[in-house]
């Protein structure tokens, strides 16, 4: 088993919103998110961020309040004795037929790159129907959480067979720390 684990931003480590996380006042963590990226980091899993920001691409946010916001979640898992290996991001709108906006594969690949190993067989955790997408693509092992837009996901049922479920990254990590080591 790969010990990479690749996390979707928002609605997974911290809550989302239809209308865009903005700023960094914006980016608020999921209940026990940063906790579970430190414990899983801790025991030994090299953890990366994937992440669909069309909101610069939109001009709703610059690149400075992106990287502000990263900050604050660097610091937030570091504080906990966690540490997250990368984060990549994909600033463009959906219509500009980029390579790196999930469901297509180009941030697992950036991910791949940058840390010198192989996705295959990673974890993905994601809350959208595109990060499993991606996740099944890069022949990783799709999981959803119900935060975010987990429910919504959930309740379409669309290309959701064996994937499992967890109520949050944190249950995600209680059950993965509970796995024996392959």
């Amino acid at each position: 088993m790969t010990r990479l684990i690749i996390l979707d931003r928002d609605g997974v480590i911290n809550e989302d919103s239809d209308d865009y996380i903005r700023s960094v006042d914006e980016w608020i963590p999921v209940p026990g998110s940063i906790e579970a990226i430190a414990r899983m980091s801790k025991a030994g899993f090299t953890i990366a961020v994937a992440t669909n920001q069309s909101g610069i691409g939109r001009g709703y946010y610059p690149l400075s309040e992106l990287f502000a916001m990263h900050d604050k979640m660097n610091r937030l898992v570091q504080a906990q004795g966690g540490h997250i290996a990368c984060i990549k991001y994909c600033p463009h709108t959906p219509d500009e037929g980029c390579q790196c906006r999930k469901p297509e594969t180009g941030l697992v690949e950036q991910i791949e790159l940058d840390l010198n190993l192989s996705a295959s067989g990673a974890w993905f955790v994601g809350d959208s129907l595109k990060d499993l997408q991606c996740a099944e693509r890069k022949h990783c092992q799709p999981v959803l959480v119900k935060t975010g837009k987990g429910k919504r996901t959930l309740a379409k049922g669309e290309e959701l067979d064996d994937v499992p479920v967890f109520e949050s990254l944190a249950e995600f990590a209680d059950h993965l720390l509970t796995l024996p080591l392959t």
